[in-house]
């Protein structure tokens, strides 16, 4: 059982019954500044001697840029480049804290075990012992200070206060991880400025900040440039080997990129599931989605990865048969990966 069960009964929350989701009995407050319980997601840690040496051999994100800011997304990939899991890395005592989507965790530890019995460290999951809170709206930073002196000053910096790690994520926005004993005294300290928030309020704020995610349907179909990872500094293209790196690099320098990540608005009946297949005018399956959050107006907000070649065209969801339009993205994409390198 999920830790949270315990934690969230003095509020005024519900907590789906296999612990994936957060409903905020008020979400319809005005406040726009909001606390998350990042329920949907896991931790596994990775420590010991060999830690760095190890994750920098797996996944394609810099350890030593990681070491340095205290947190980066990063991926690990399987033999031919496709993305097993994907990860925010965080920096912590003798190691590093990997936080995934729950659904894709137990395989992801099967994957870093299976080749971490030869480094002096240790992969487990730790879920039953950290948990973590999700700060959006104008008002997250002044949330912050109230943890700790200085809030992180730019995308990815991680500070401690105390045991609490805390991370600026993109579109100032903050993710706090941190013992499940320390949990109700942040919690109380920050409920009195802000009210508690859904786990569907997180998860717009990740899809209008273009950050992609796994799911098990989803797993080992995507090389990381598709899910726009390079944008985040998620994959490093001079650290040298690591599992699927040459795949990877080879579309980046030799290569031309033919899918990537959009987001796409649409009035659909039913939300979207991770793996459900976007159809052109002209074309089936051109597409699919990642994942999507409904929006208060009633729309569904998605990230998708599809064909560059389908940008242009009227797309709907396969199965419902709901046109899609296109939301922009906060960035923009190097054009130069959608040209045939010589």
């Amino acid at each position: 059982m999920s830790p949270w069960h315990t934690l969230l009964n003095n509020y005024q929350m519900t907590l789906a019954e296999d612990g994936s989701e957060v409903i905020c009995k008020g979400e319809q407050s005005t406040h726009s500044t909001r606390i998350v319980p990042l329920v949907h997601h896991e931790v596994i840690s990775v420590v010991g001697e060999d830690a760095e040496k190890f994750l920098q051999g797996q996944l394609t994100c810099d350890l030593q840029d990681v070491s340095q800011m205290g947190s980066r997304l990063g991926a690990h990939c399987a033999i031919k480049g496709s993305m097993i899991a994907l990860y925010r890395l965080m920096k912590t005592d003798g190691g590093f804290l990997l936080r995934l989507h729950r659904s894709t965790a137990a395989g992801a530890l099967q994957s870093l075990q299976k080749y971490i019995v030869f480094s002096k460290a240790e992969a487990k999951n730790v879920s039953q012992e950290m948990v973590g809170l999700g700060l959006i709206g104008p008002g997250a930073t002044a949330l912050v200070e109230k943890l700790t002196e200085t809030a992180p000053s730019e995308t990815d910096r991680l500070v401690r206060s105390g045991d609490v790690h805390i991370i600026r994520v993109p579109q100032e926005r903050y993710e706090l991880w941190m013992p499940v004993e320390k949990a109700p005294e942040v919690i109380a300290q920050l409920e009195r400025i802000a009210p508690m928030g859904s786990t569907r309020e997180w998860l717009l704020s990740e899809i209008e900040a273009g950050i992609p995610d796994l799911r098990p349907a989803t797993q080992e179909t995507f090389i990381p440039q598709m899910a726009n990872l390079q944008v985040f500094k998620g994959v490093s293209f001079t650290k040298g080997c690591y599992t699927g790196q040459e795949i990877v690099t080879r579309l980046q320098h030799r290569g031309k990129l033919n899918k990537c990540m959009y987001h796409l608005v649409g009035e659909c009946e039913t939300l979207p599931q991770a793996g459900d297949y976007l159809d052109s005018t002209d074309k089936e399956r051109v597409g699919q989605v990642l994942y999507a959050a409904s929006a208060d107006n009633g729309q569904v907000h998605m990230l998708a990865i599809m064909n560059k070649s389908a940008e242009e065209s009227s797309l709907k969801l396969a199965e419902q048969n709901t046109p899609l339009s296109h939301a922009e993205l906060p960035y923009t994409l190097d054009p130069e990966l959608f040209e045939k390198k010589r």
